[in-house]
């Protein structure tokens, strides 16, 4: 985890500096004098974590905080004054520390940057799993599972079904058992795989999904009803 360090006292961020070599991953990566030279940093490269003195005379912390608010870097504002912390915390700061700063209190606010780091890239993680790319003609399309209604093979292709449109991707009906998330899509059949929540009702030799019917042979069915919860 990287980090930048703001304050215009040269002594308070020489503790802040001294702080972070305590904390194993932490790499502070610059520390400036003046805000206006650590927003300039932030908005030219990736910053996991600025520590952020509030009361720089060129431009006030806050003010900085504001204007990376919906930016990926986590912020830790340091000052001799509680009288900003609520406006701090409307900025979603990860925390607001008092100087001089504890060695103690320094460590917790690293493990709440940490968490909300682990968060976001579990997020970002979770959307990417949401969707999957397929390929349209000449065009890579991004196309989400929840879209699906269900995948059916035909021949050497396989016709994803949505409710806008179909799409026919060249891949094995194996390969696309594999790609589609096992705890949302089930295969009932030699030729097709549904979306679990995409069925309305299931009646003798199939299912509809909406006024589509799609047949689940007979070695799938337990599983089918299993999956489904049926009483």
């Amino acid at each position: 985890m990287n980090c930048v360090i703001v304050d215009y006292d040269a002594g308070a961020r020489a503790r802040l500096v001294q702080l972070a070599g305590l904390v194993e991953g932490l790499c502070v990566e610059a520390e400036y004098g003046t805000a206006t030279e650590a927003y300039q940093y932030c908005c030219d490269r990736s910053v996991d974590l600025l520590l952020l003195d509030i009361g720089t005379p060129d431009m006030s912390g806050l003010e900085v905080g504001r204007m990376l608010k919906e930016t990926a870097t986590q912020i830790v504002f340091t000052t001799v004054k509680k009288d900003y912390a609520a406006e701090a915390f409307d900025l979603n700061a990860a925390d607001y520390l008092l100087k001089p700063v504890e060695p103690g209190r320094f460590l917790r606010a690293i493990d709440k940057v940490r968490g909300q780091l682990s968060r976001r890239r579990d997020a970002a993680a979770s959307a990417e799993e949401e969707c999957i790319f397929i390929r349209d003609c000449s065009v890579l399309r991004r196309l989400r599972f929840d879209d699906i209604l269900f995948a059916e093979a035909t021949g050497d292709y396989v016709k994803l079904h949505t409710r806008e449109r179909n799409y026919s991707v060249h891949i094995t009906f194996k390969t696309a058992e594999q790609r589609l998330p096992g705890g949302r899509f089930v295969r009932v059949h030699r030729s097709f795989i549904v979306a679990l929540d995409k069925i309305d009702s299931l009646q003798d030799g199939g299912i509809f999904i909406g006024s589509k019917f799609v047949p689940v042979a007979d070695t799938y069915r337990r599983a089918l009803n299993q999956r489904i919860r049926v009483i």
